[in-house]
């Protein structure tokens, strides 16, 4: 039986560009490796012109940020009738506005930090929240432009007034979850394993997710049974609550100091997480006995329309 042509999209314009292009390197390898007839296809504004010269028989969609997790790279793949991978337009739309994905997540009582959003200038003039908390923009990833505000910080972070500054004009403000940083992956209908993740800086930022070394993945977790079982549950609950397709990954923060509020809150779902030699889904995938070319061809044979 001969496989698929595979097209697979990656790059694009966002902020996250560099990371896509070193998952969709990955994943296409691993294709080839596998057999795959595969075009690798750098994202631009010609992108429709470019799949109706290819004619792929599926897309693999391994862009970050926009466009191709806001659901506008999903929708030209309906309107072109080709069958892509992840999560389909509404679900791609709303995960990308976080704050409007913690209202149904809430609703489907996965619990969710507080918070509000208001626009970047605003954040910058005086502290909204008492410190510590957080300030990060409501559409971007990868831990780009996120602050740790602490009562060492006298004034709130300047960046946000700058013109020079990409990452939208709406921030998101919440309290501060200490704790662990928790993550855990739904491939299809079932959740995988639960990562802790230990780093050396302030936060799970940029350089701790992407430079070798920045971090450690402890898998499984090291939590008590039931807070394990639960990570993943409320994982799946999520991804169905959001209407998510394919693989998606879900970040927690487990409050479990000395004197903590025991507090175990889902912070955001991932429907384009990140497939480098790094990233978490890979790892997750490998502790339950899938390769990473499995995962990859998963994804493919899993691709369909109306997702």
């Amino acid at each position: 039986m001969t496989k698929p042509h595979v097209a697979v999209l990656y790059g694009g314009w966002s902020a996250e560009r560099e990371v896509s292009l070193a998952s969709g390197t990955a994943c296409a390898d691993a294709l080839e490796s596998r057999g795959y007839r595969v075009t690798r296809v750098d994202v631009g504004r010609d992108i429709a012109l470019k799949l109706a010269e290819l004619k792929p028989d599926v897309a693999l969609n391994v862009t970050h940020g926009r466009p191709g997790e806001d659901g506008t790279l999903a929708g030209i793949l309906e309107v072109m009738q080709i069958p892509y991978s992840h999560s389909g337009v509404m679900a791609s739309a709303l995960c990308m506005d976080k704050a409007m994905a913690k209202k149904v997540m809430a609703a489907a009582g996965v619990p969710v930090p507080g918070g509000f959003i208001v626009p970047r200038r605003e954040a910058a003039r005086e502290h909204l929240l008492p410190r510590p908390y957080v300030i990060k923009p409501n559409t971007d990833g990868s831990s780009l432009g996120v602050f740790i505000v602490t009562k060492d910080h006298e004034h709130p972070p300047q960046e946000l007034h700058s013109t020079e500054w990409t990452l939208g004009e709406s921030v998101l403000v919440e309290p501060f979850i200490a704790g662990k940083e928790l993550t855990c992956a739904v491939m299809g209908d079932r959740a995988l394993g639960v990562i802790e993740i230990t780093f050396a800086g302030t936060f799970y930022d940029y350089e701790a997710k992407y430079a070798p070394g920045g971090s450690k993945h402890l898998i499984p977790a090291p939590l008590k049974p039931n807070i394990y079982s639960e990570v993943q549950r409320l994982s799946l609950a999520a991804h169905q609550a959001l209407g998510c397709k394919g693989v998606s990954r879900a970040d927690f923060r487990y409050d479990d100091t000395p004197g903590g509020t025991g507090q175990l809150v889902c912070l955001e779902v991932n429907t384009q997480p990140g497939m480098t030699g790094t990233s978490l889904v890979p790892d997750m995938a490998a502790h339950e006995g899938v390769s990473f070319a499995e995962l990859v061809e998963w994804m493919v044979l899993d691709a369909s329309l109306d997702r």
